[in-house]
């Protein structure tokens, strides 16, 4: 593949890439948002300690770090796609991988598990409660919106995975021979190699030695 096509393959690739970390970016500042509000409405009826926030407020405090988390592995990976850094990749792309082993497990513990939502601990917002409610009565859609973020999450990571590769593997330059001829001509110059060499000796040249010893003769 030449270096065009090659540069242009990776900035197609990185925008996608940088388009769905910009999707998935309204599930994490969602998530915030609705952490903020919940402590912004408990603030104004309690008074709100930080040693409140444990275990009275878990909920909240779990849906922050979710959000927050999520924020910077988006922010890593649009970090890592606008300076072509293979280490940022690789970063972002363990980070993803462990978000979505956590996603799976929590999904496992949900479906196999028929009492998990008495494993929890007491919600005193009972935020908790009122998403579940909502849940259940928006159950078609709340799904699909799930399918479609684990969906984006994992072309995400695959498209990080690619970009990853492409980014570590140096590029050769094979495309033709006018470029290697071009590399390589300011070395032949430098070594001053003769442009042909001759392979017949013109007799009929002029030698002056001969000609010095004909005119001796002559005198």
């Amino acid at each position: 593949m030449s270096r065009s096509r090659r540069s242009g393959l990776h900035c197609c690739l990185a925008f996608l890439f940088k388009f769905l970390a910009f999707l998935q970016a309204f599930a994490a500042v969602s998530a915030l948002l609705y952490a903020a509000w919940i402590l912004s409405r408990w603030a104004r009826h309690h008074h709100l300690h930080l040693h409140h926030l444990l275990p009275d407020l878990w909920f909240v405090c779990a849906l922050m770090a979710a959000g927050l988390f999520y924020c910077l592995l988006l922010l890593a990976g649009c970090v890592a796609a606008e300076i072509n850094s293979a280490c940022f990749l690789c970063f972002h792309t363990i980070l993803a991988v462990l978000m979505m082993l956590l996603e799976a497990a929590l999904a496992a513990d949900l479906f196999f598990n028929k009492n998990w939502i008495q494993d929890l601990p007491y919600d005193r917002t009972g935020e908790l409660s009122n998403l579940l409610s909502f849940i259940q009565s928006n159950l078609h859609l709340c799904k699909w919106a799930a399918i479609a973020i684990v969906a984006t999450q994992a072309f995400s990571l695959l498209l990080a995975t690619i970009l990853r590769t492409m980014v570590s593997t140096p590029s050769a330059d094979y495309d033709s021979d006018e470029d290697f001829v071009v590399i390589r001509r300011p070395l032949l110059v430098a070594q001053g190699a003769p442009a042909y060499l001759p392979t017949t000796v013109d007799t009929r040249g002029f030698h002056p030695d001969l000609w010095s010893s004909r005119m001796r003769h002559k005198i």
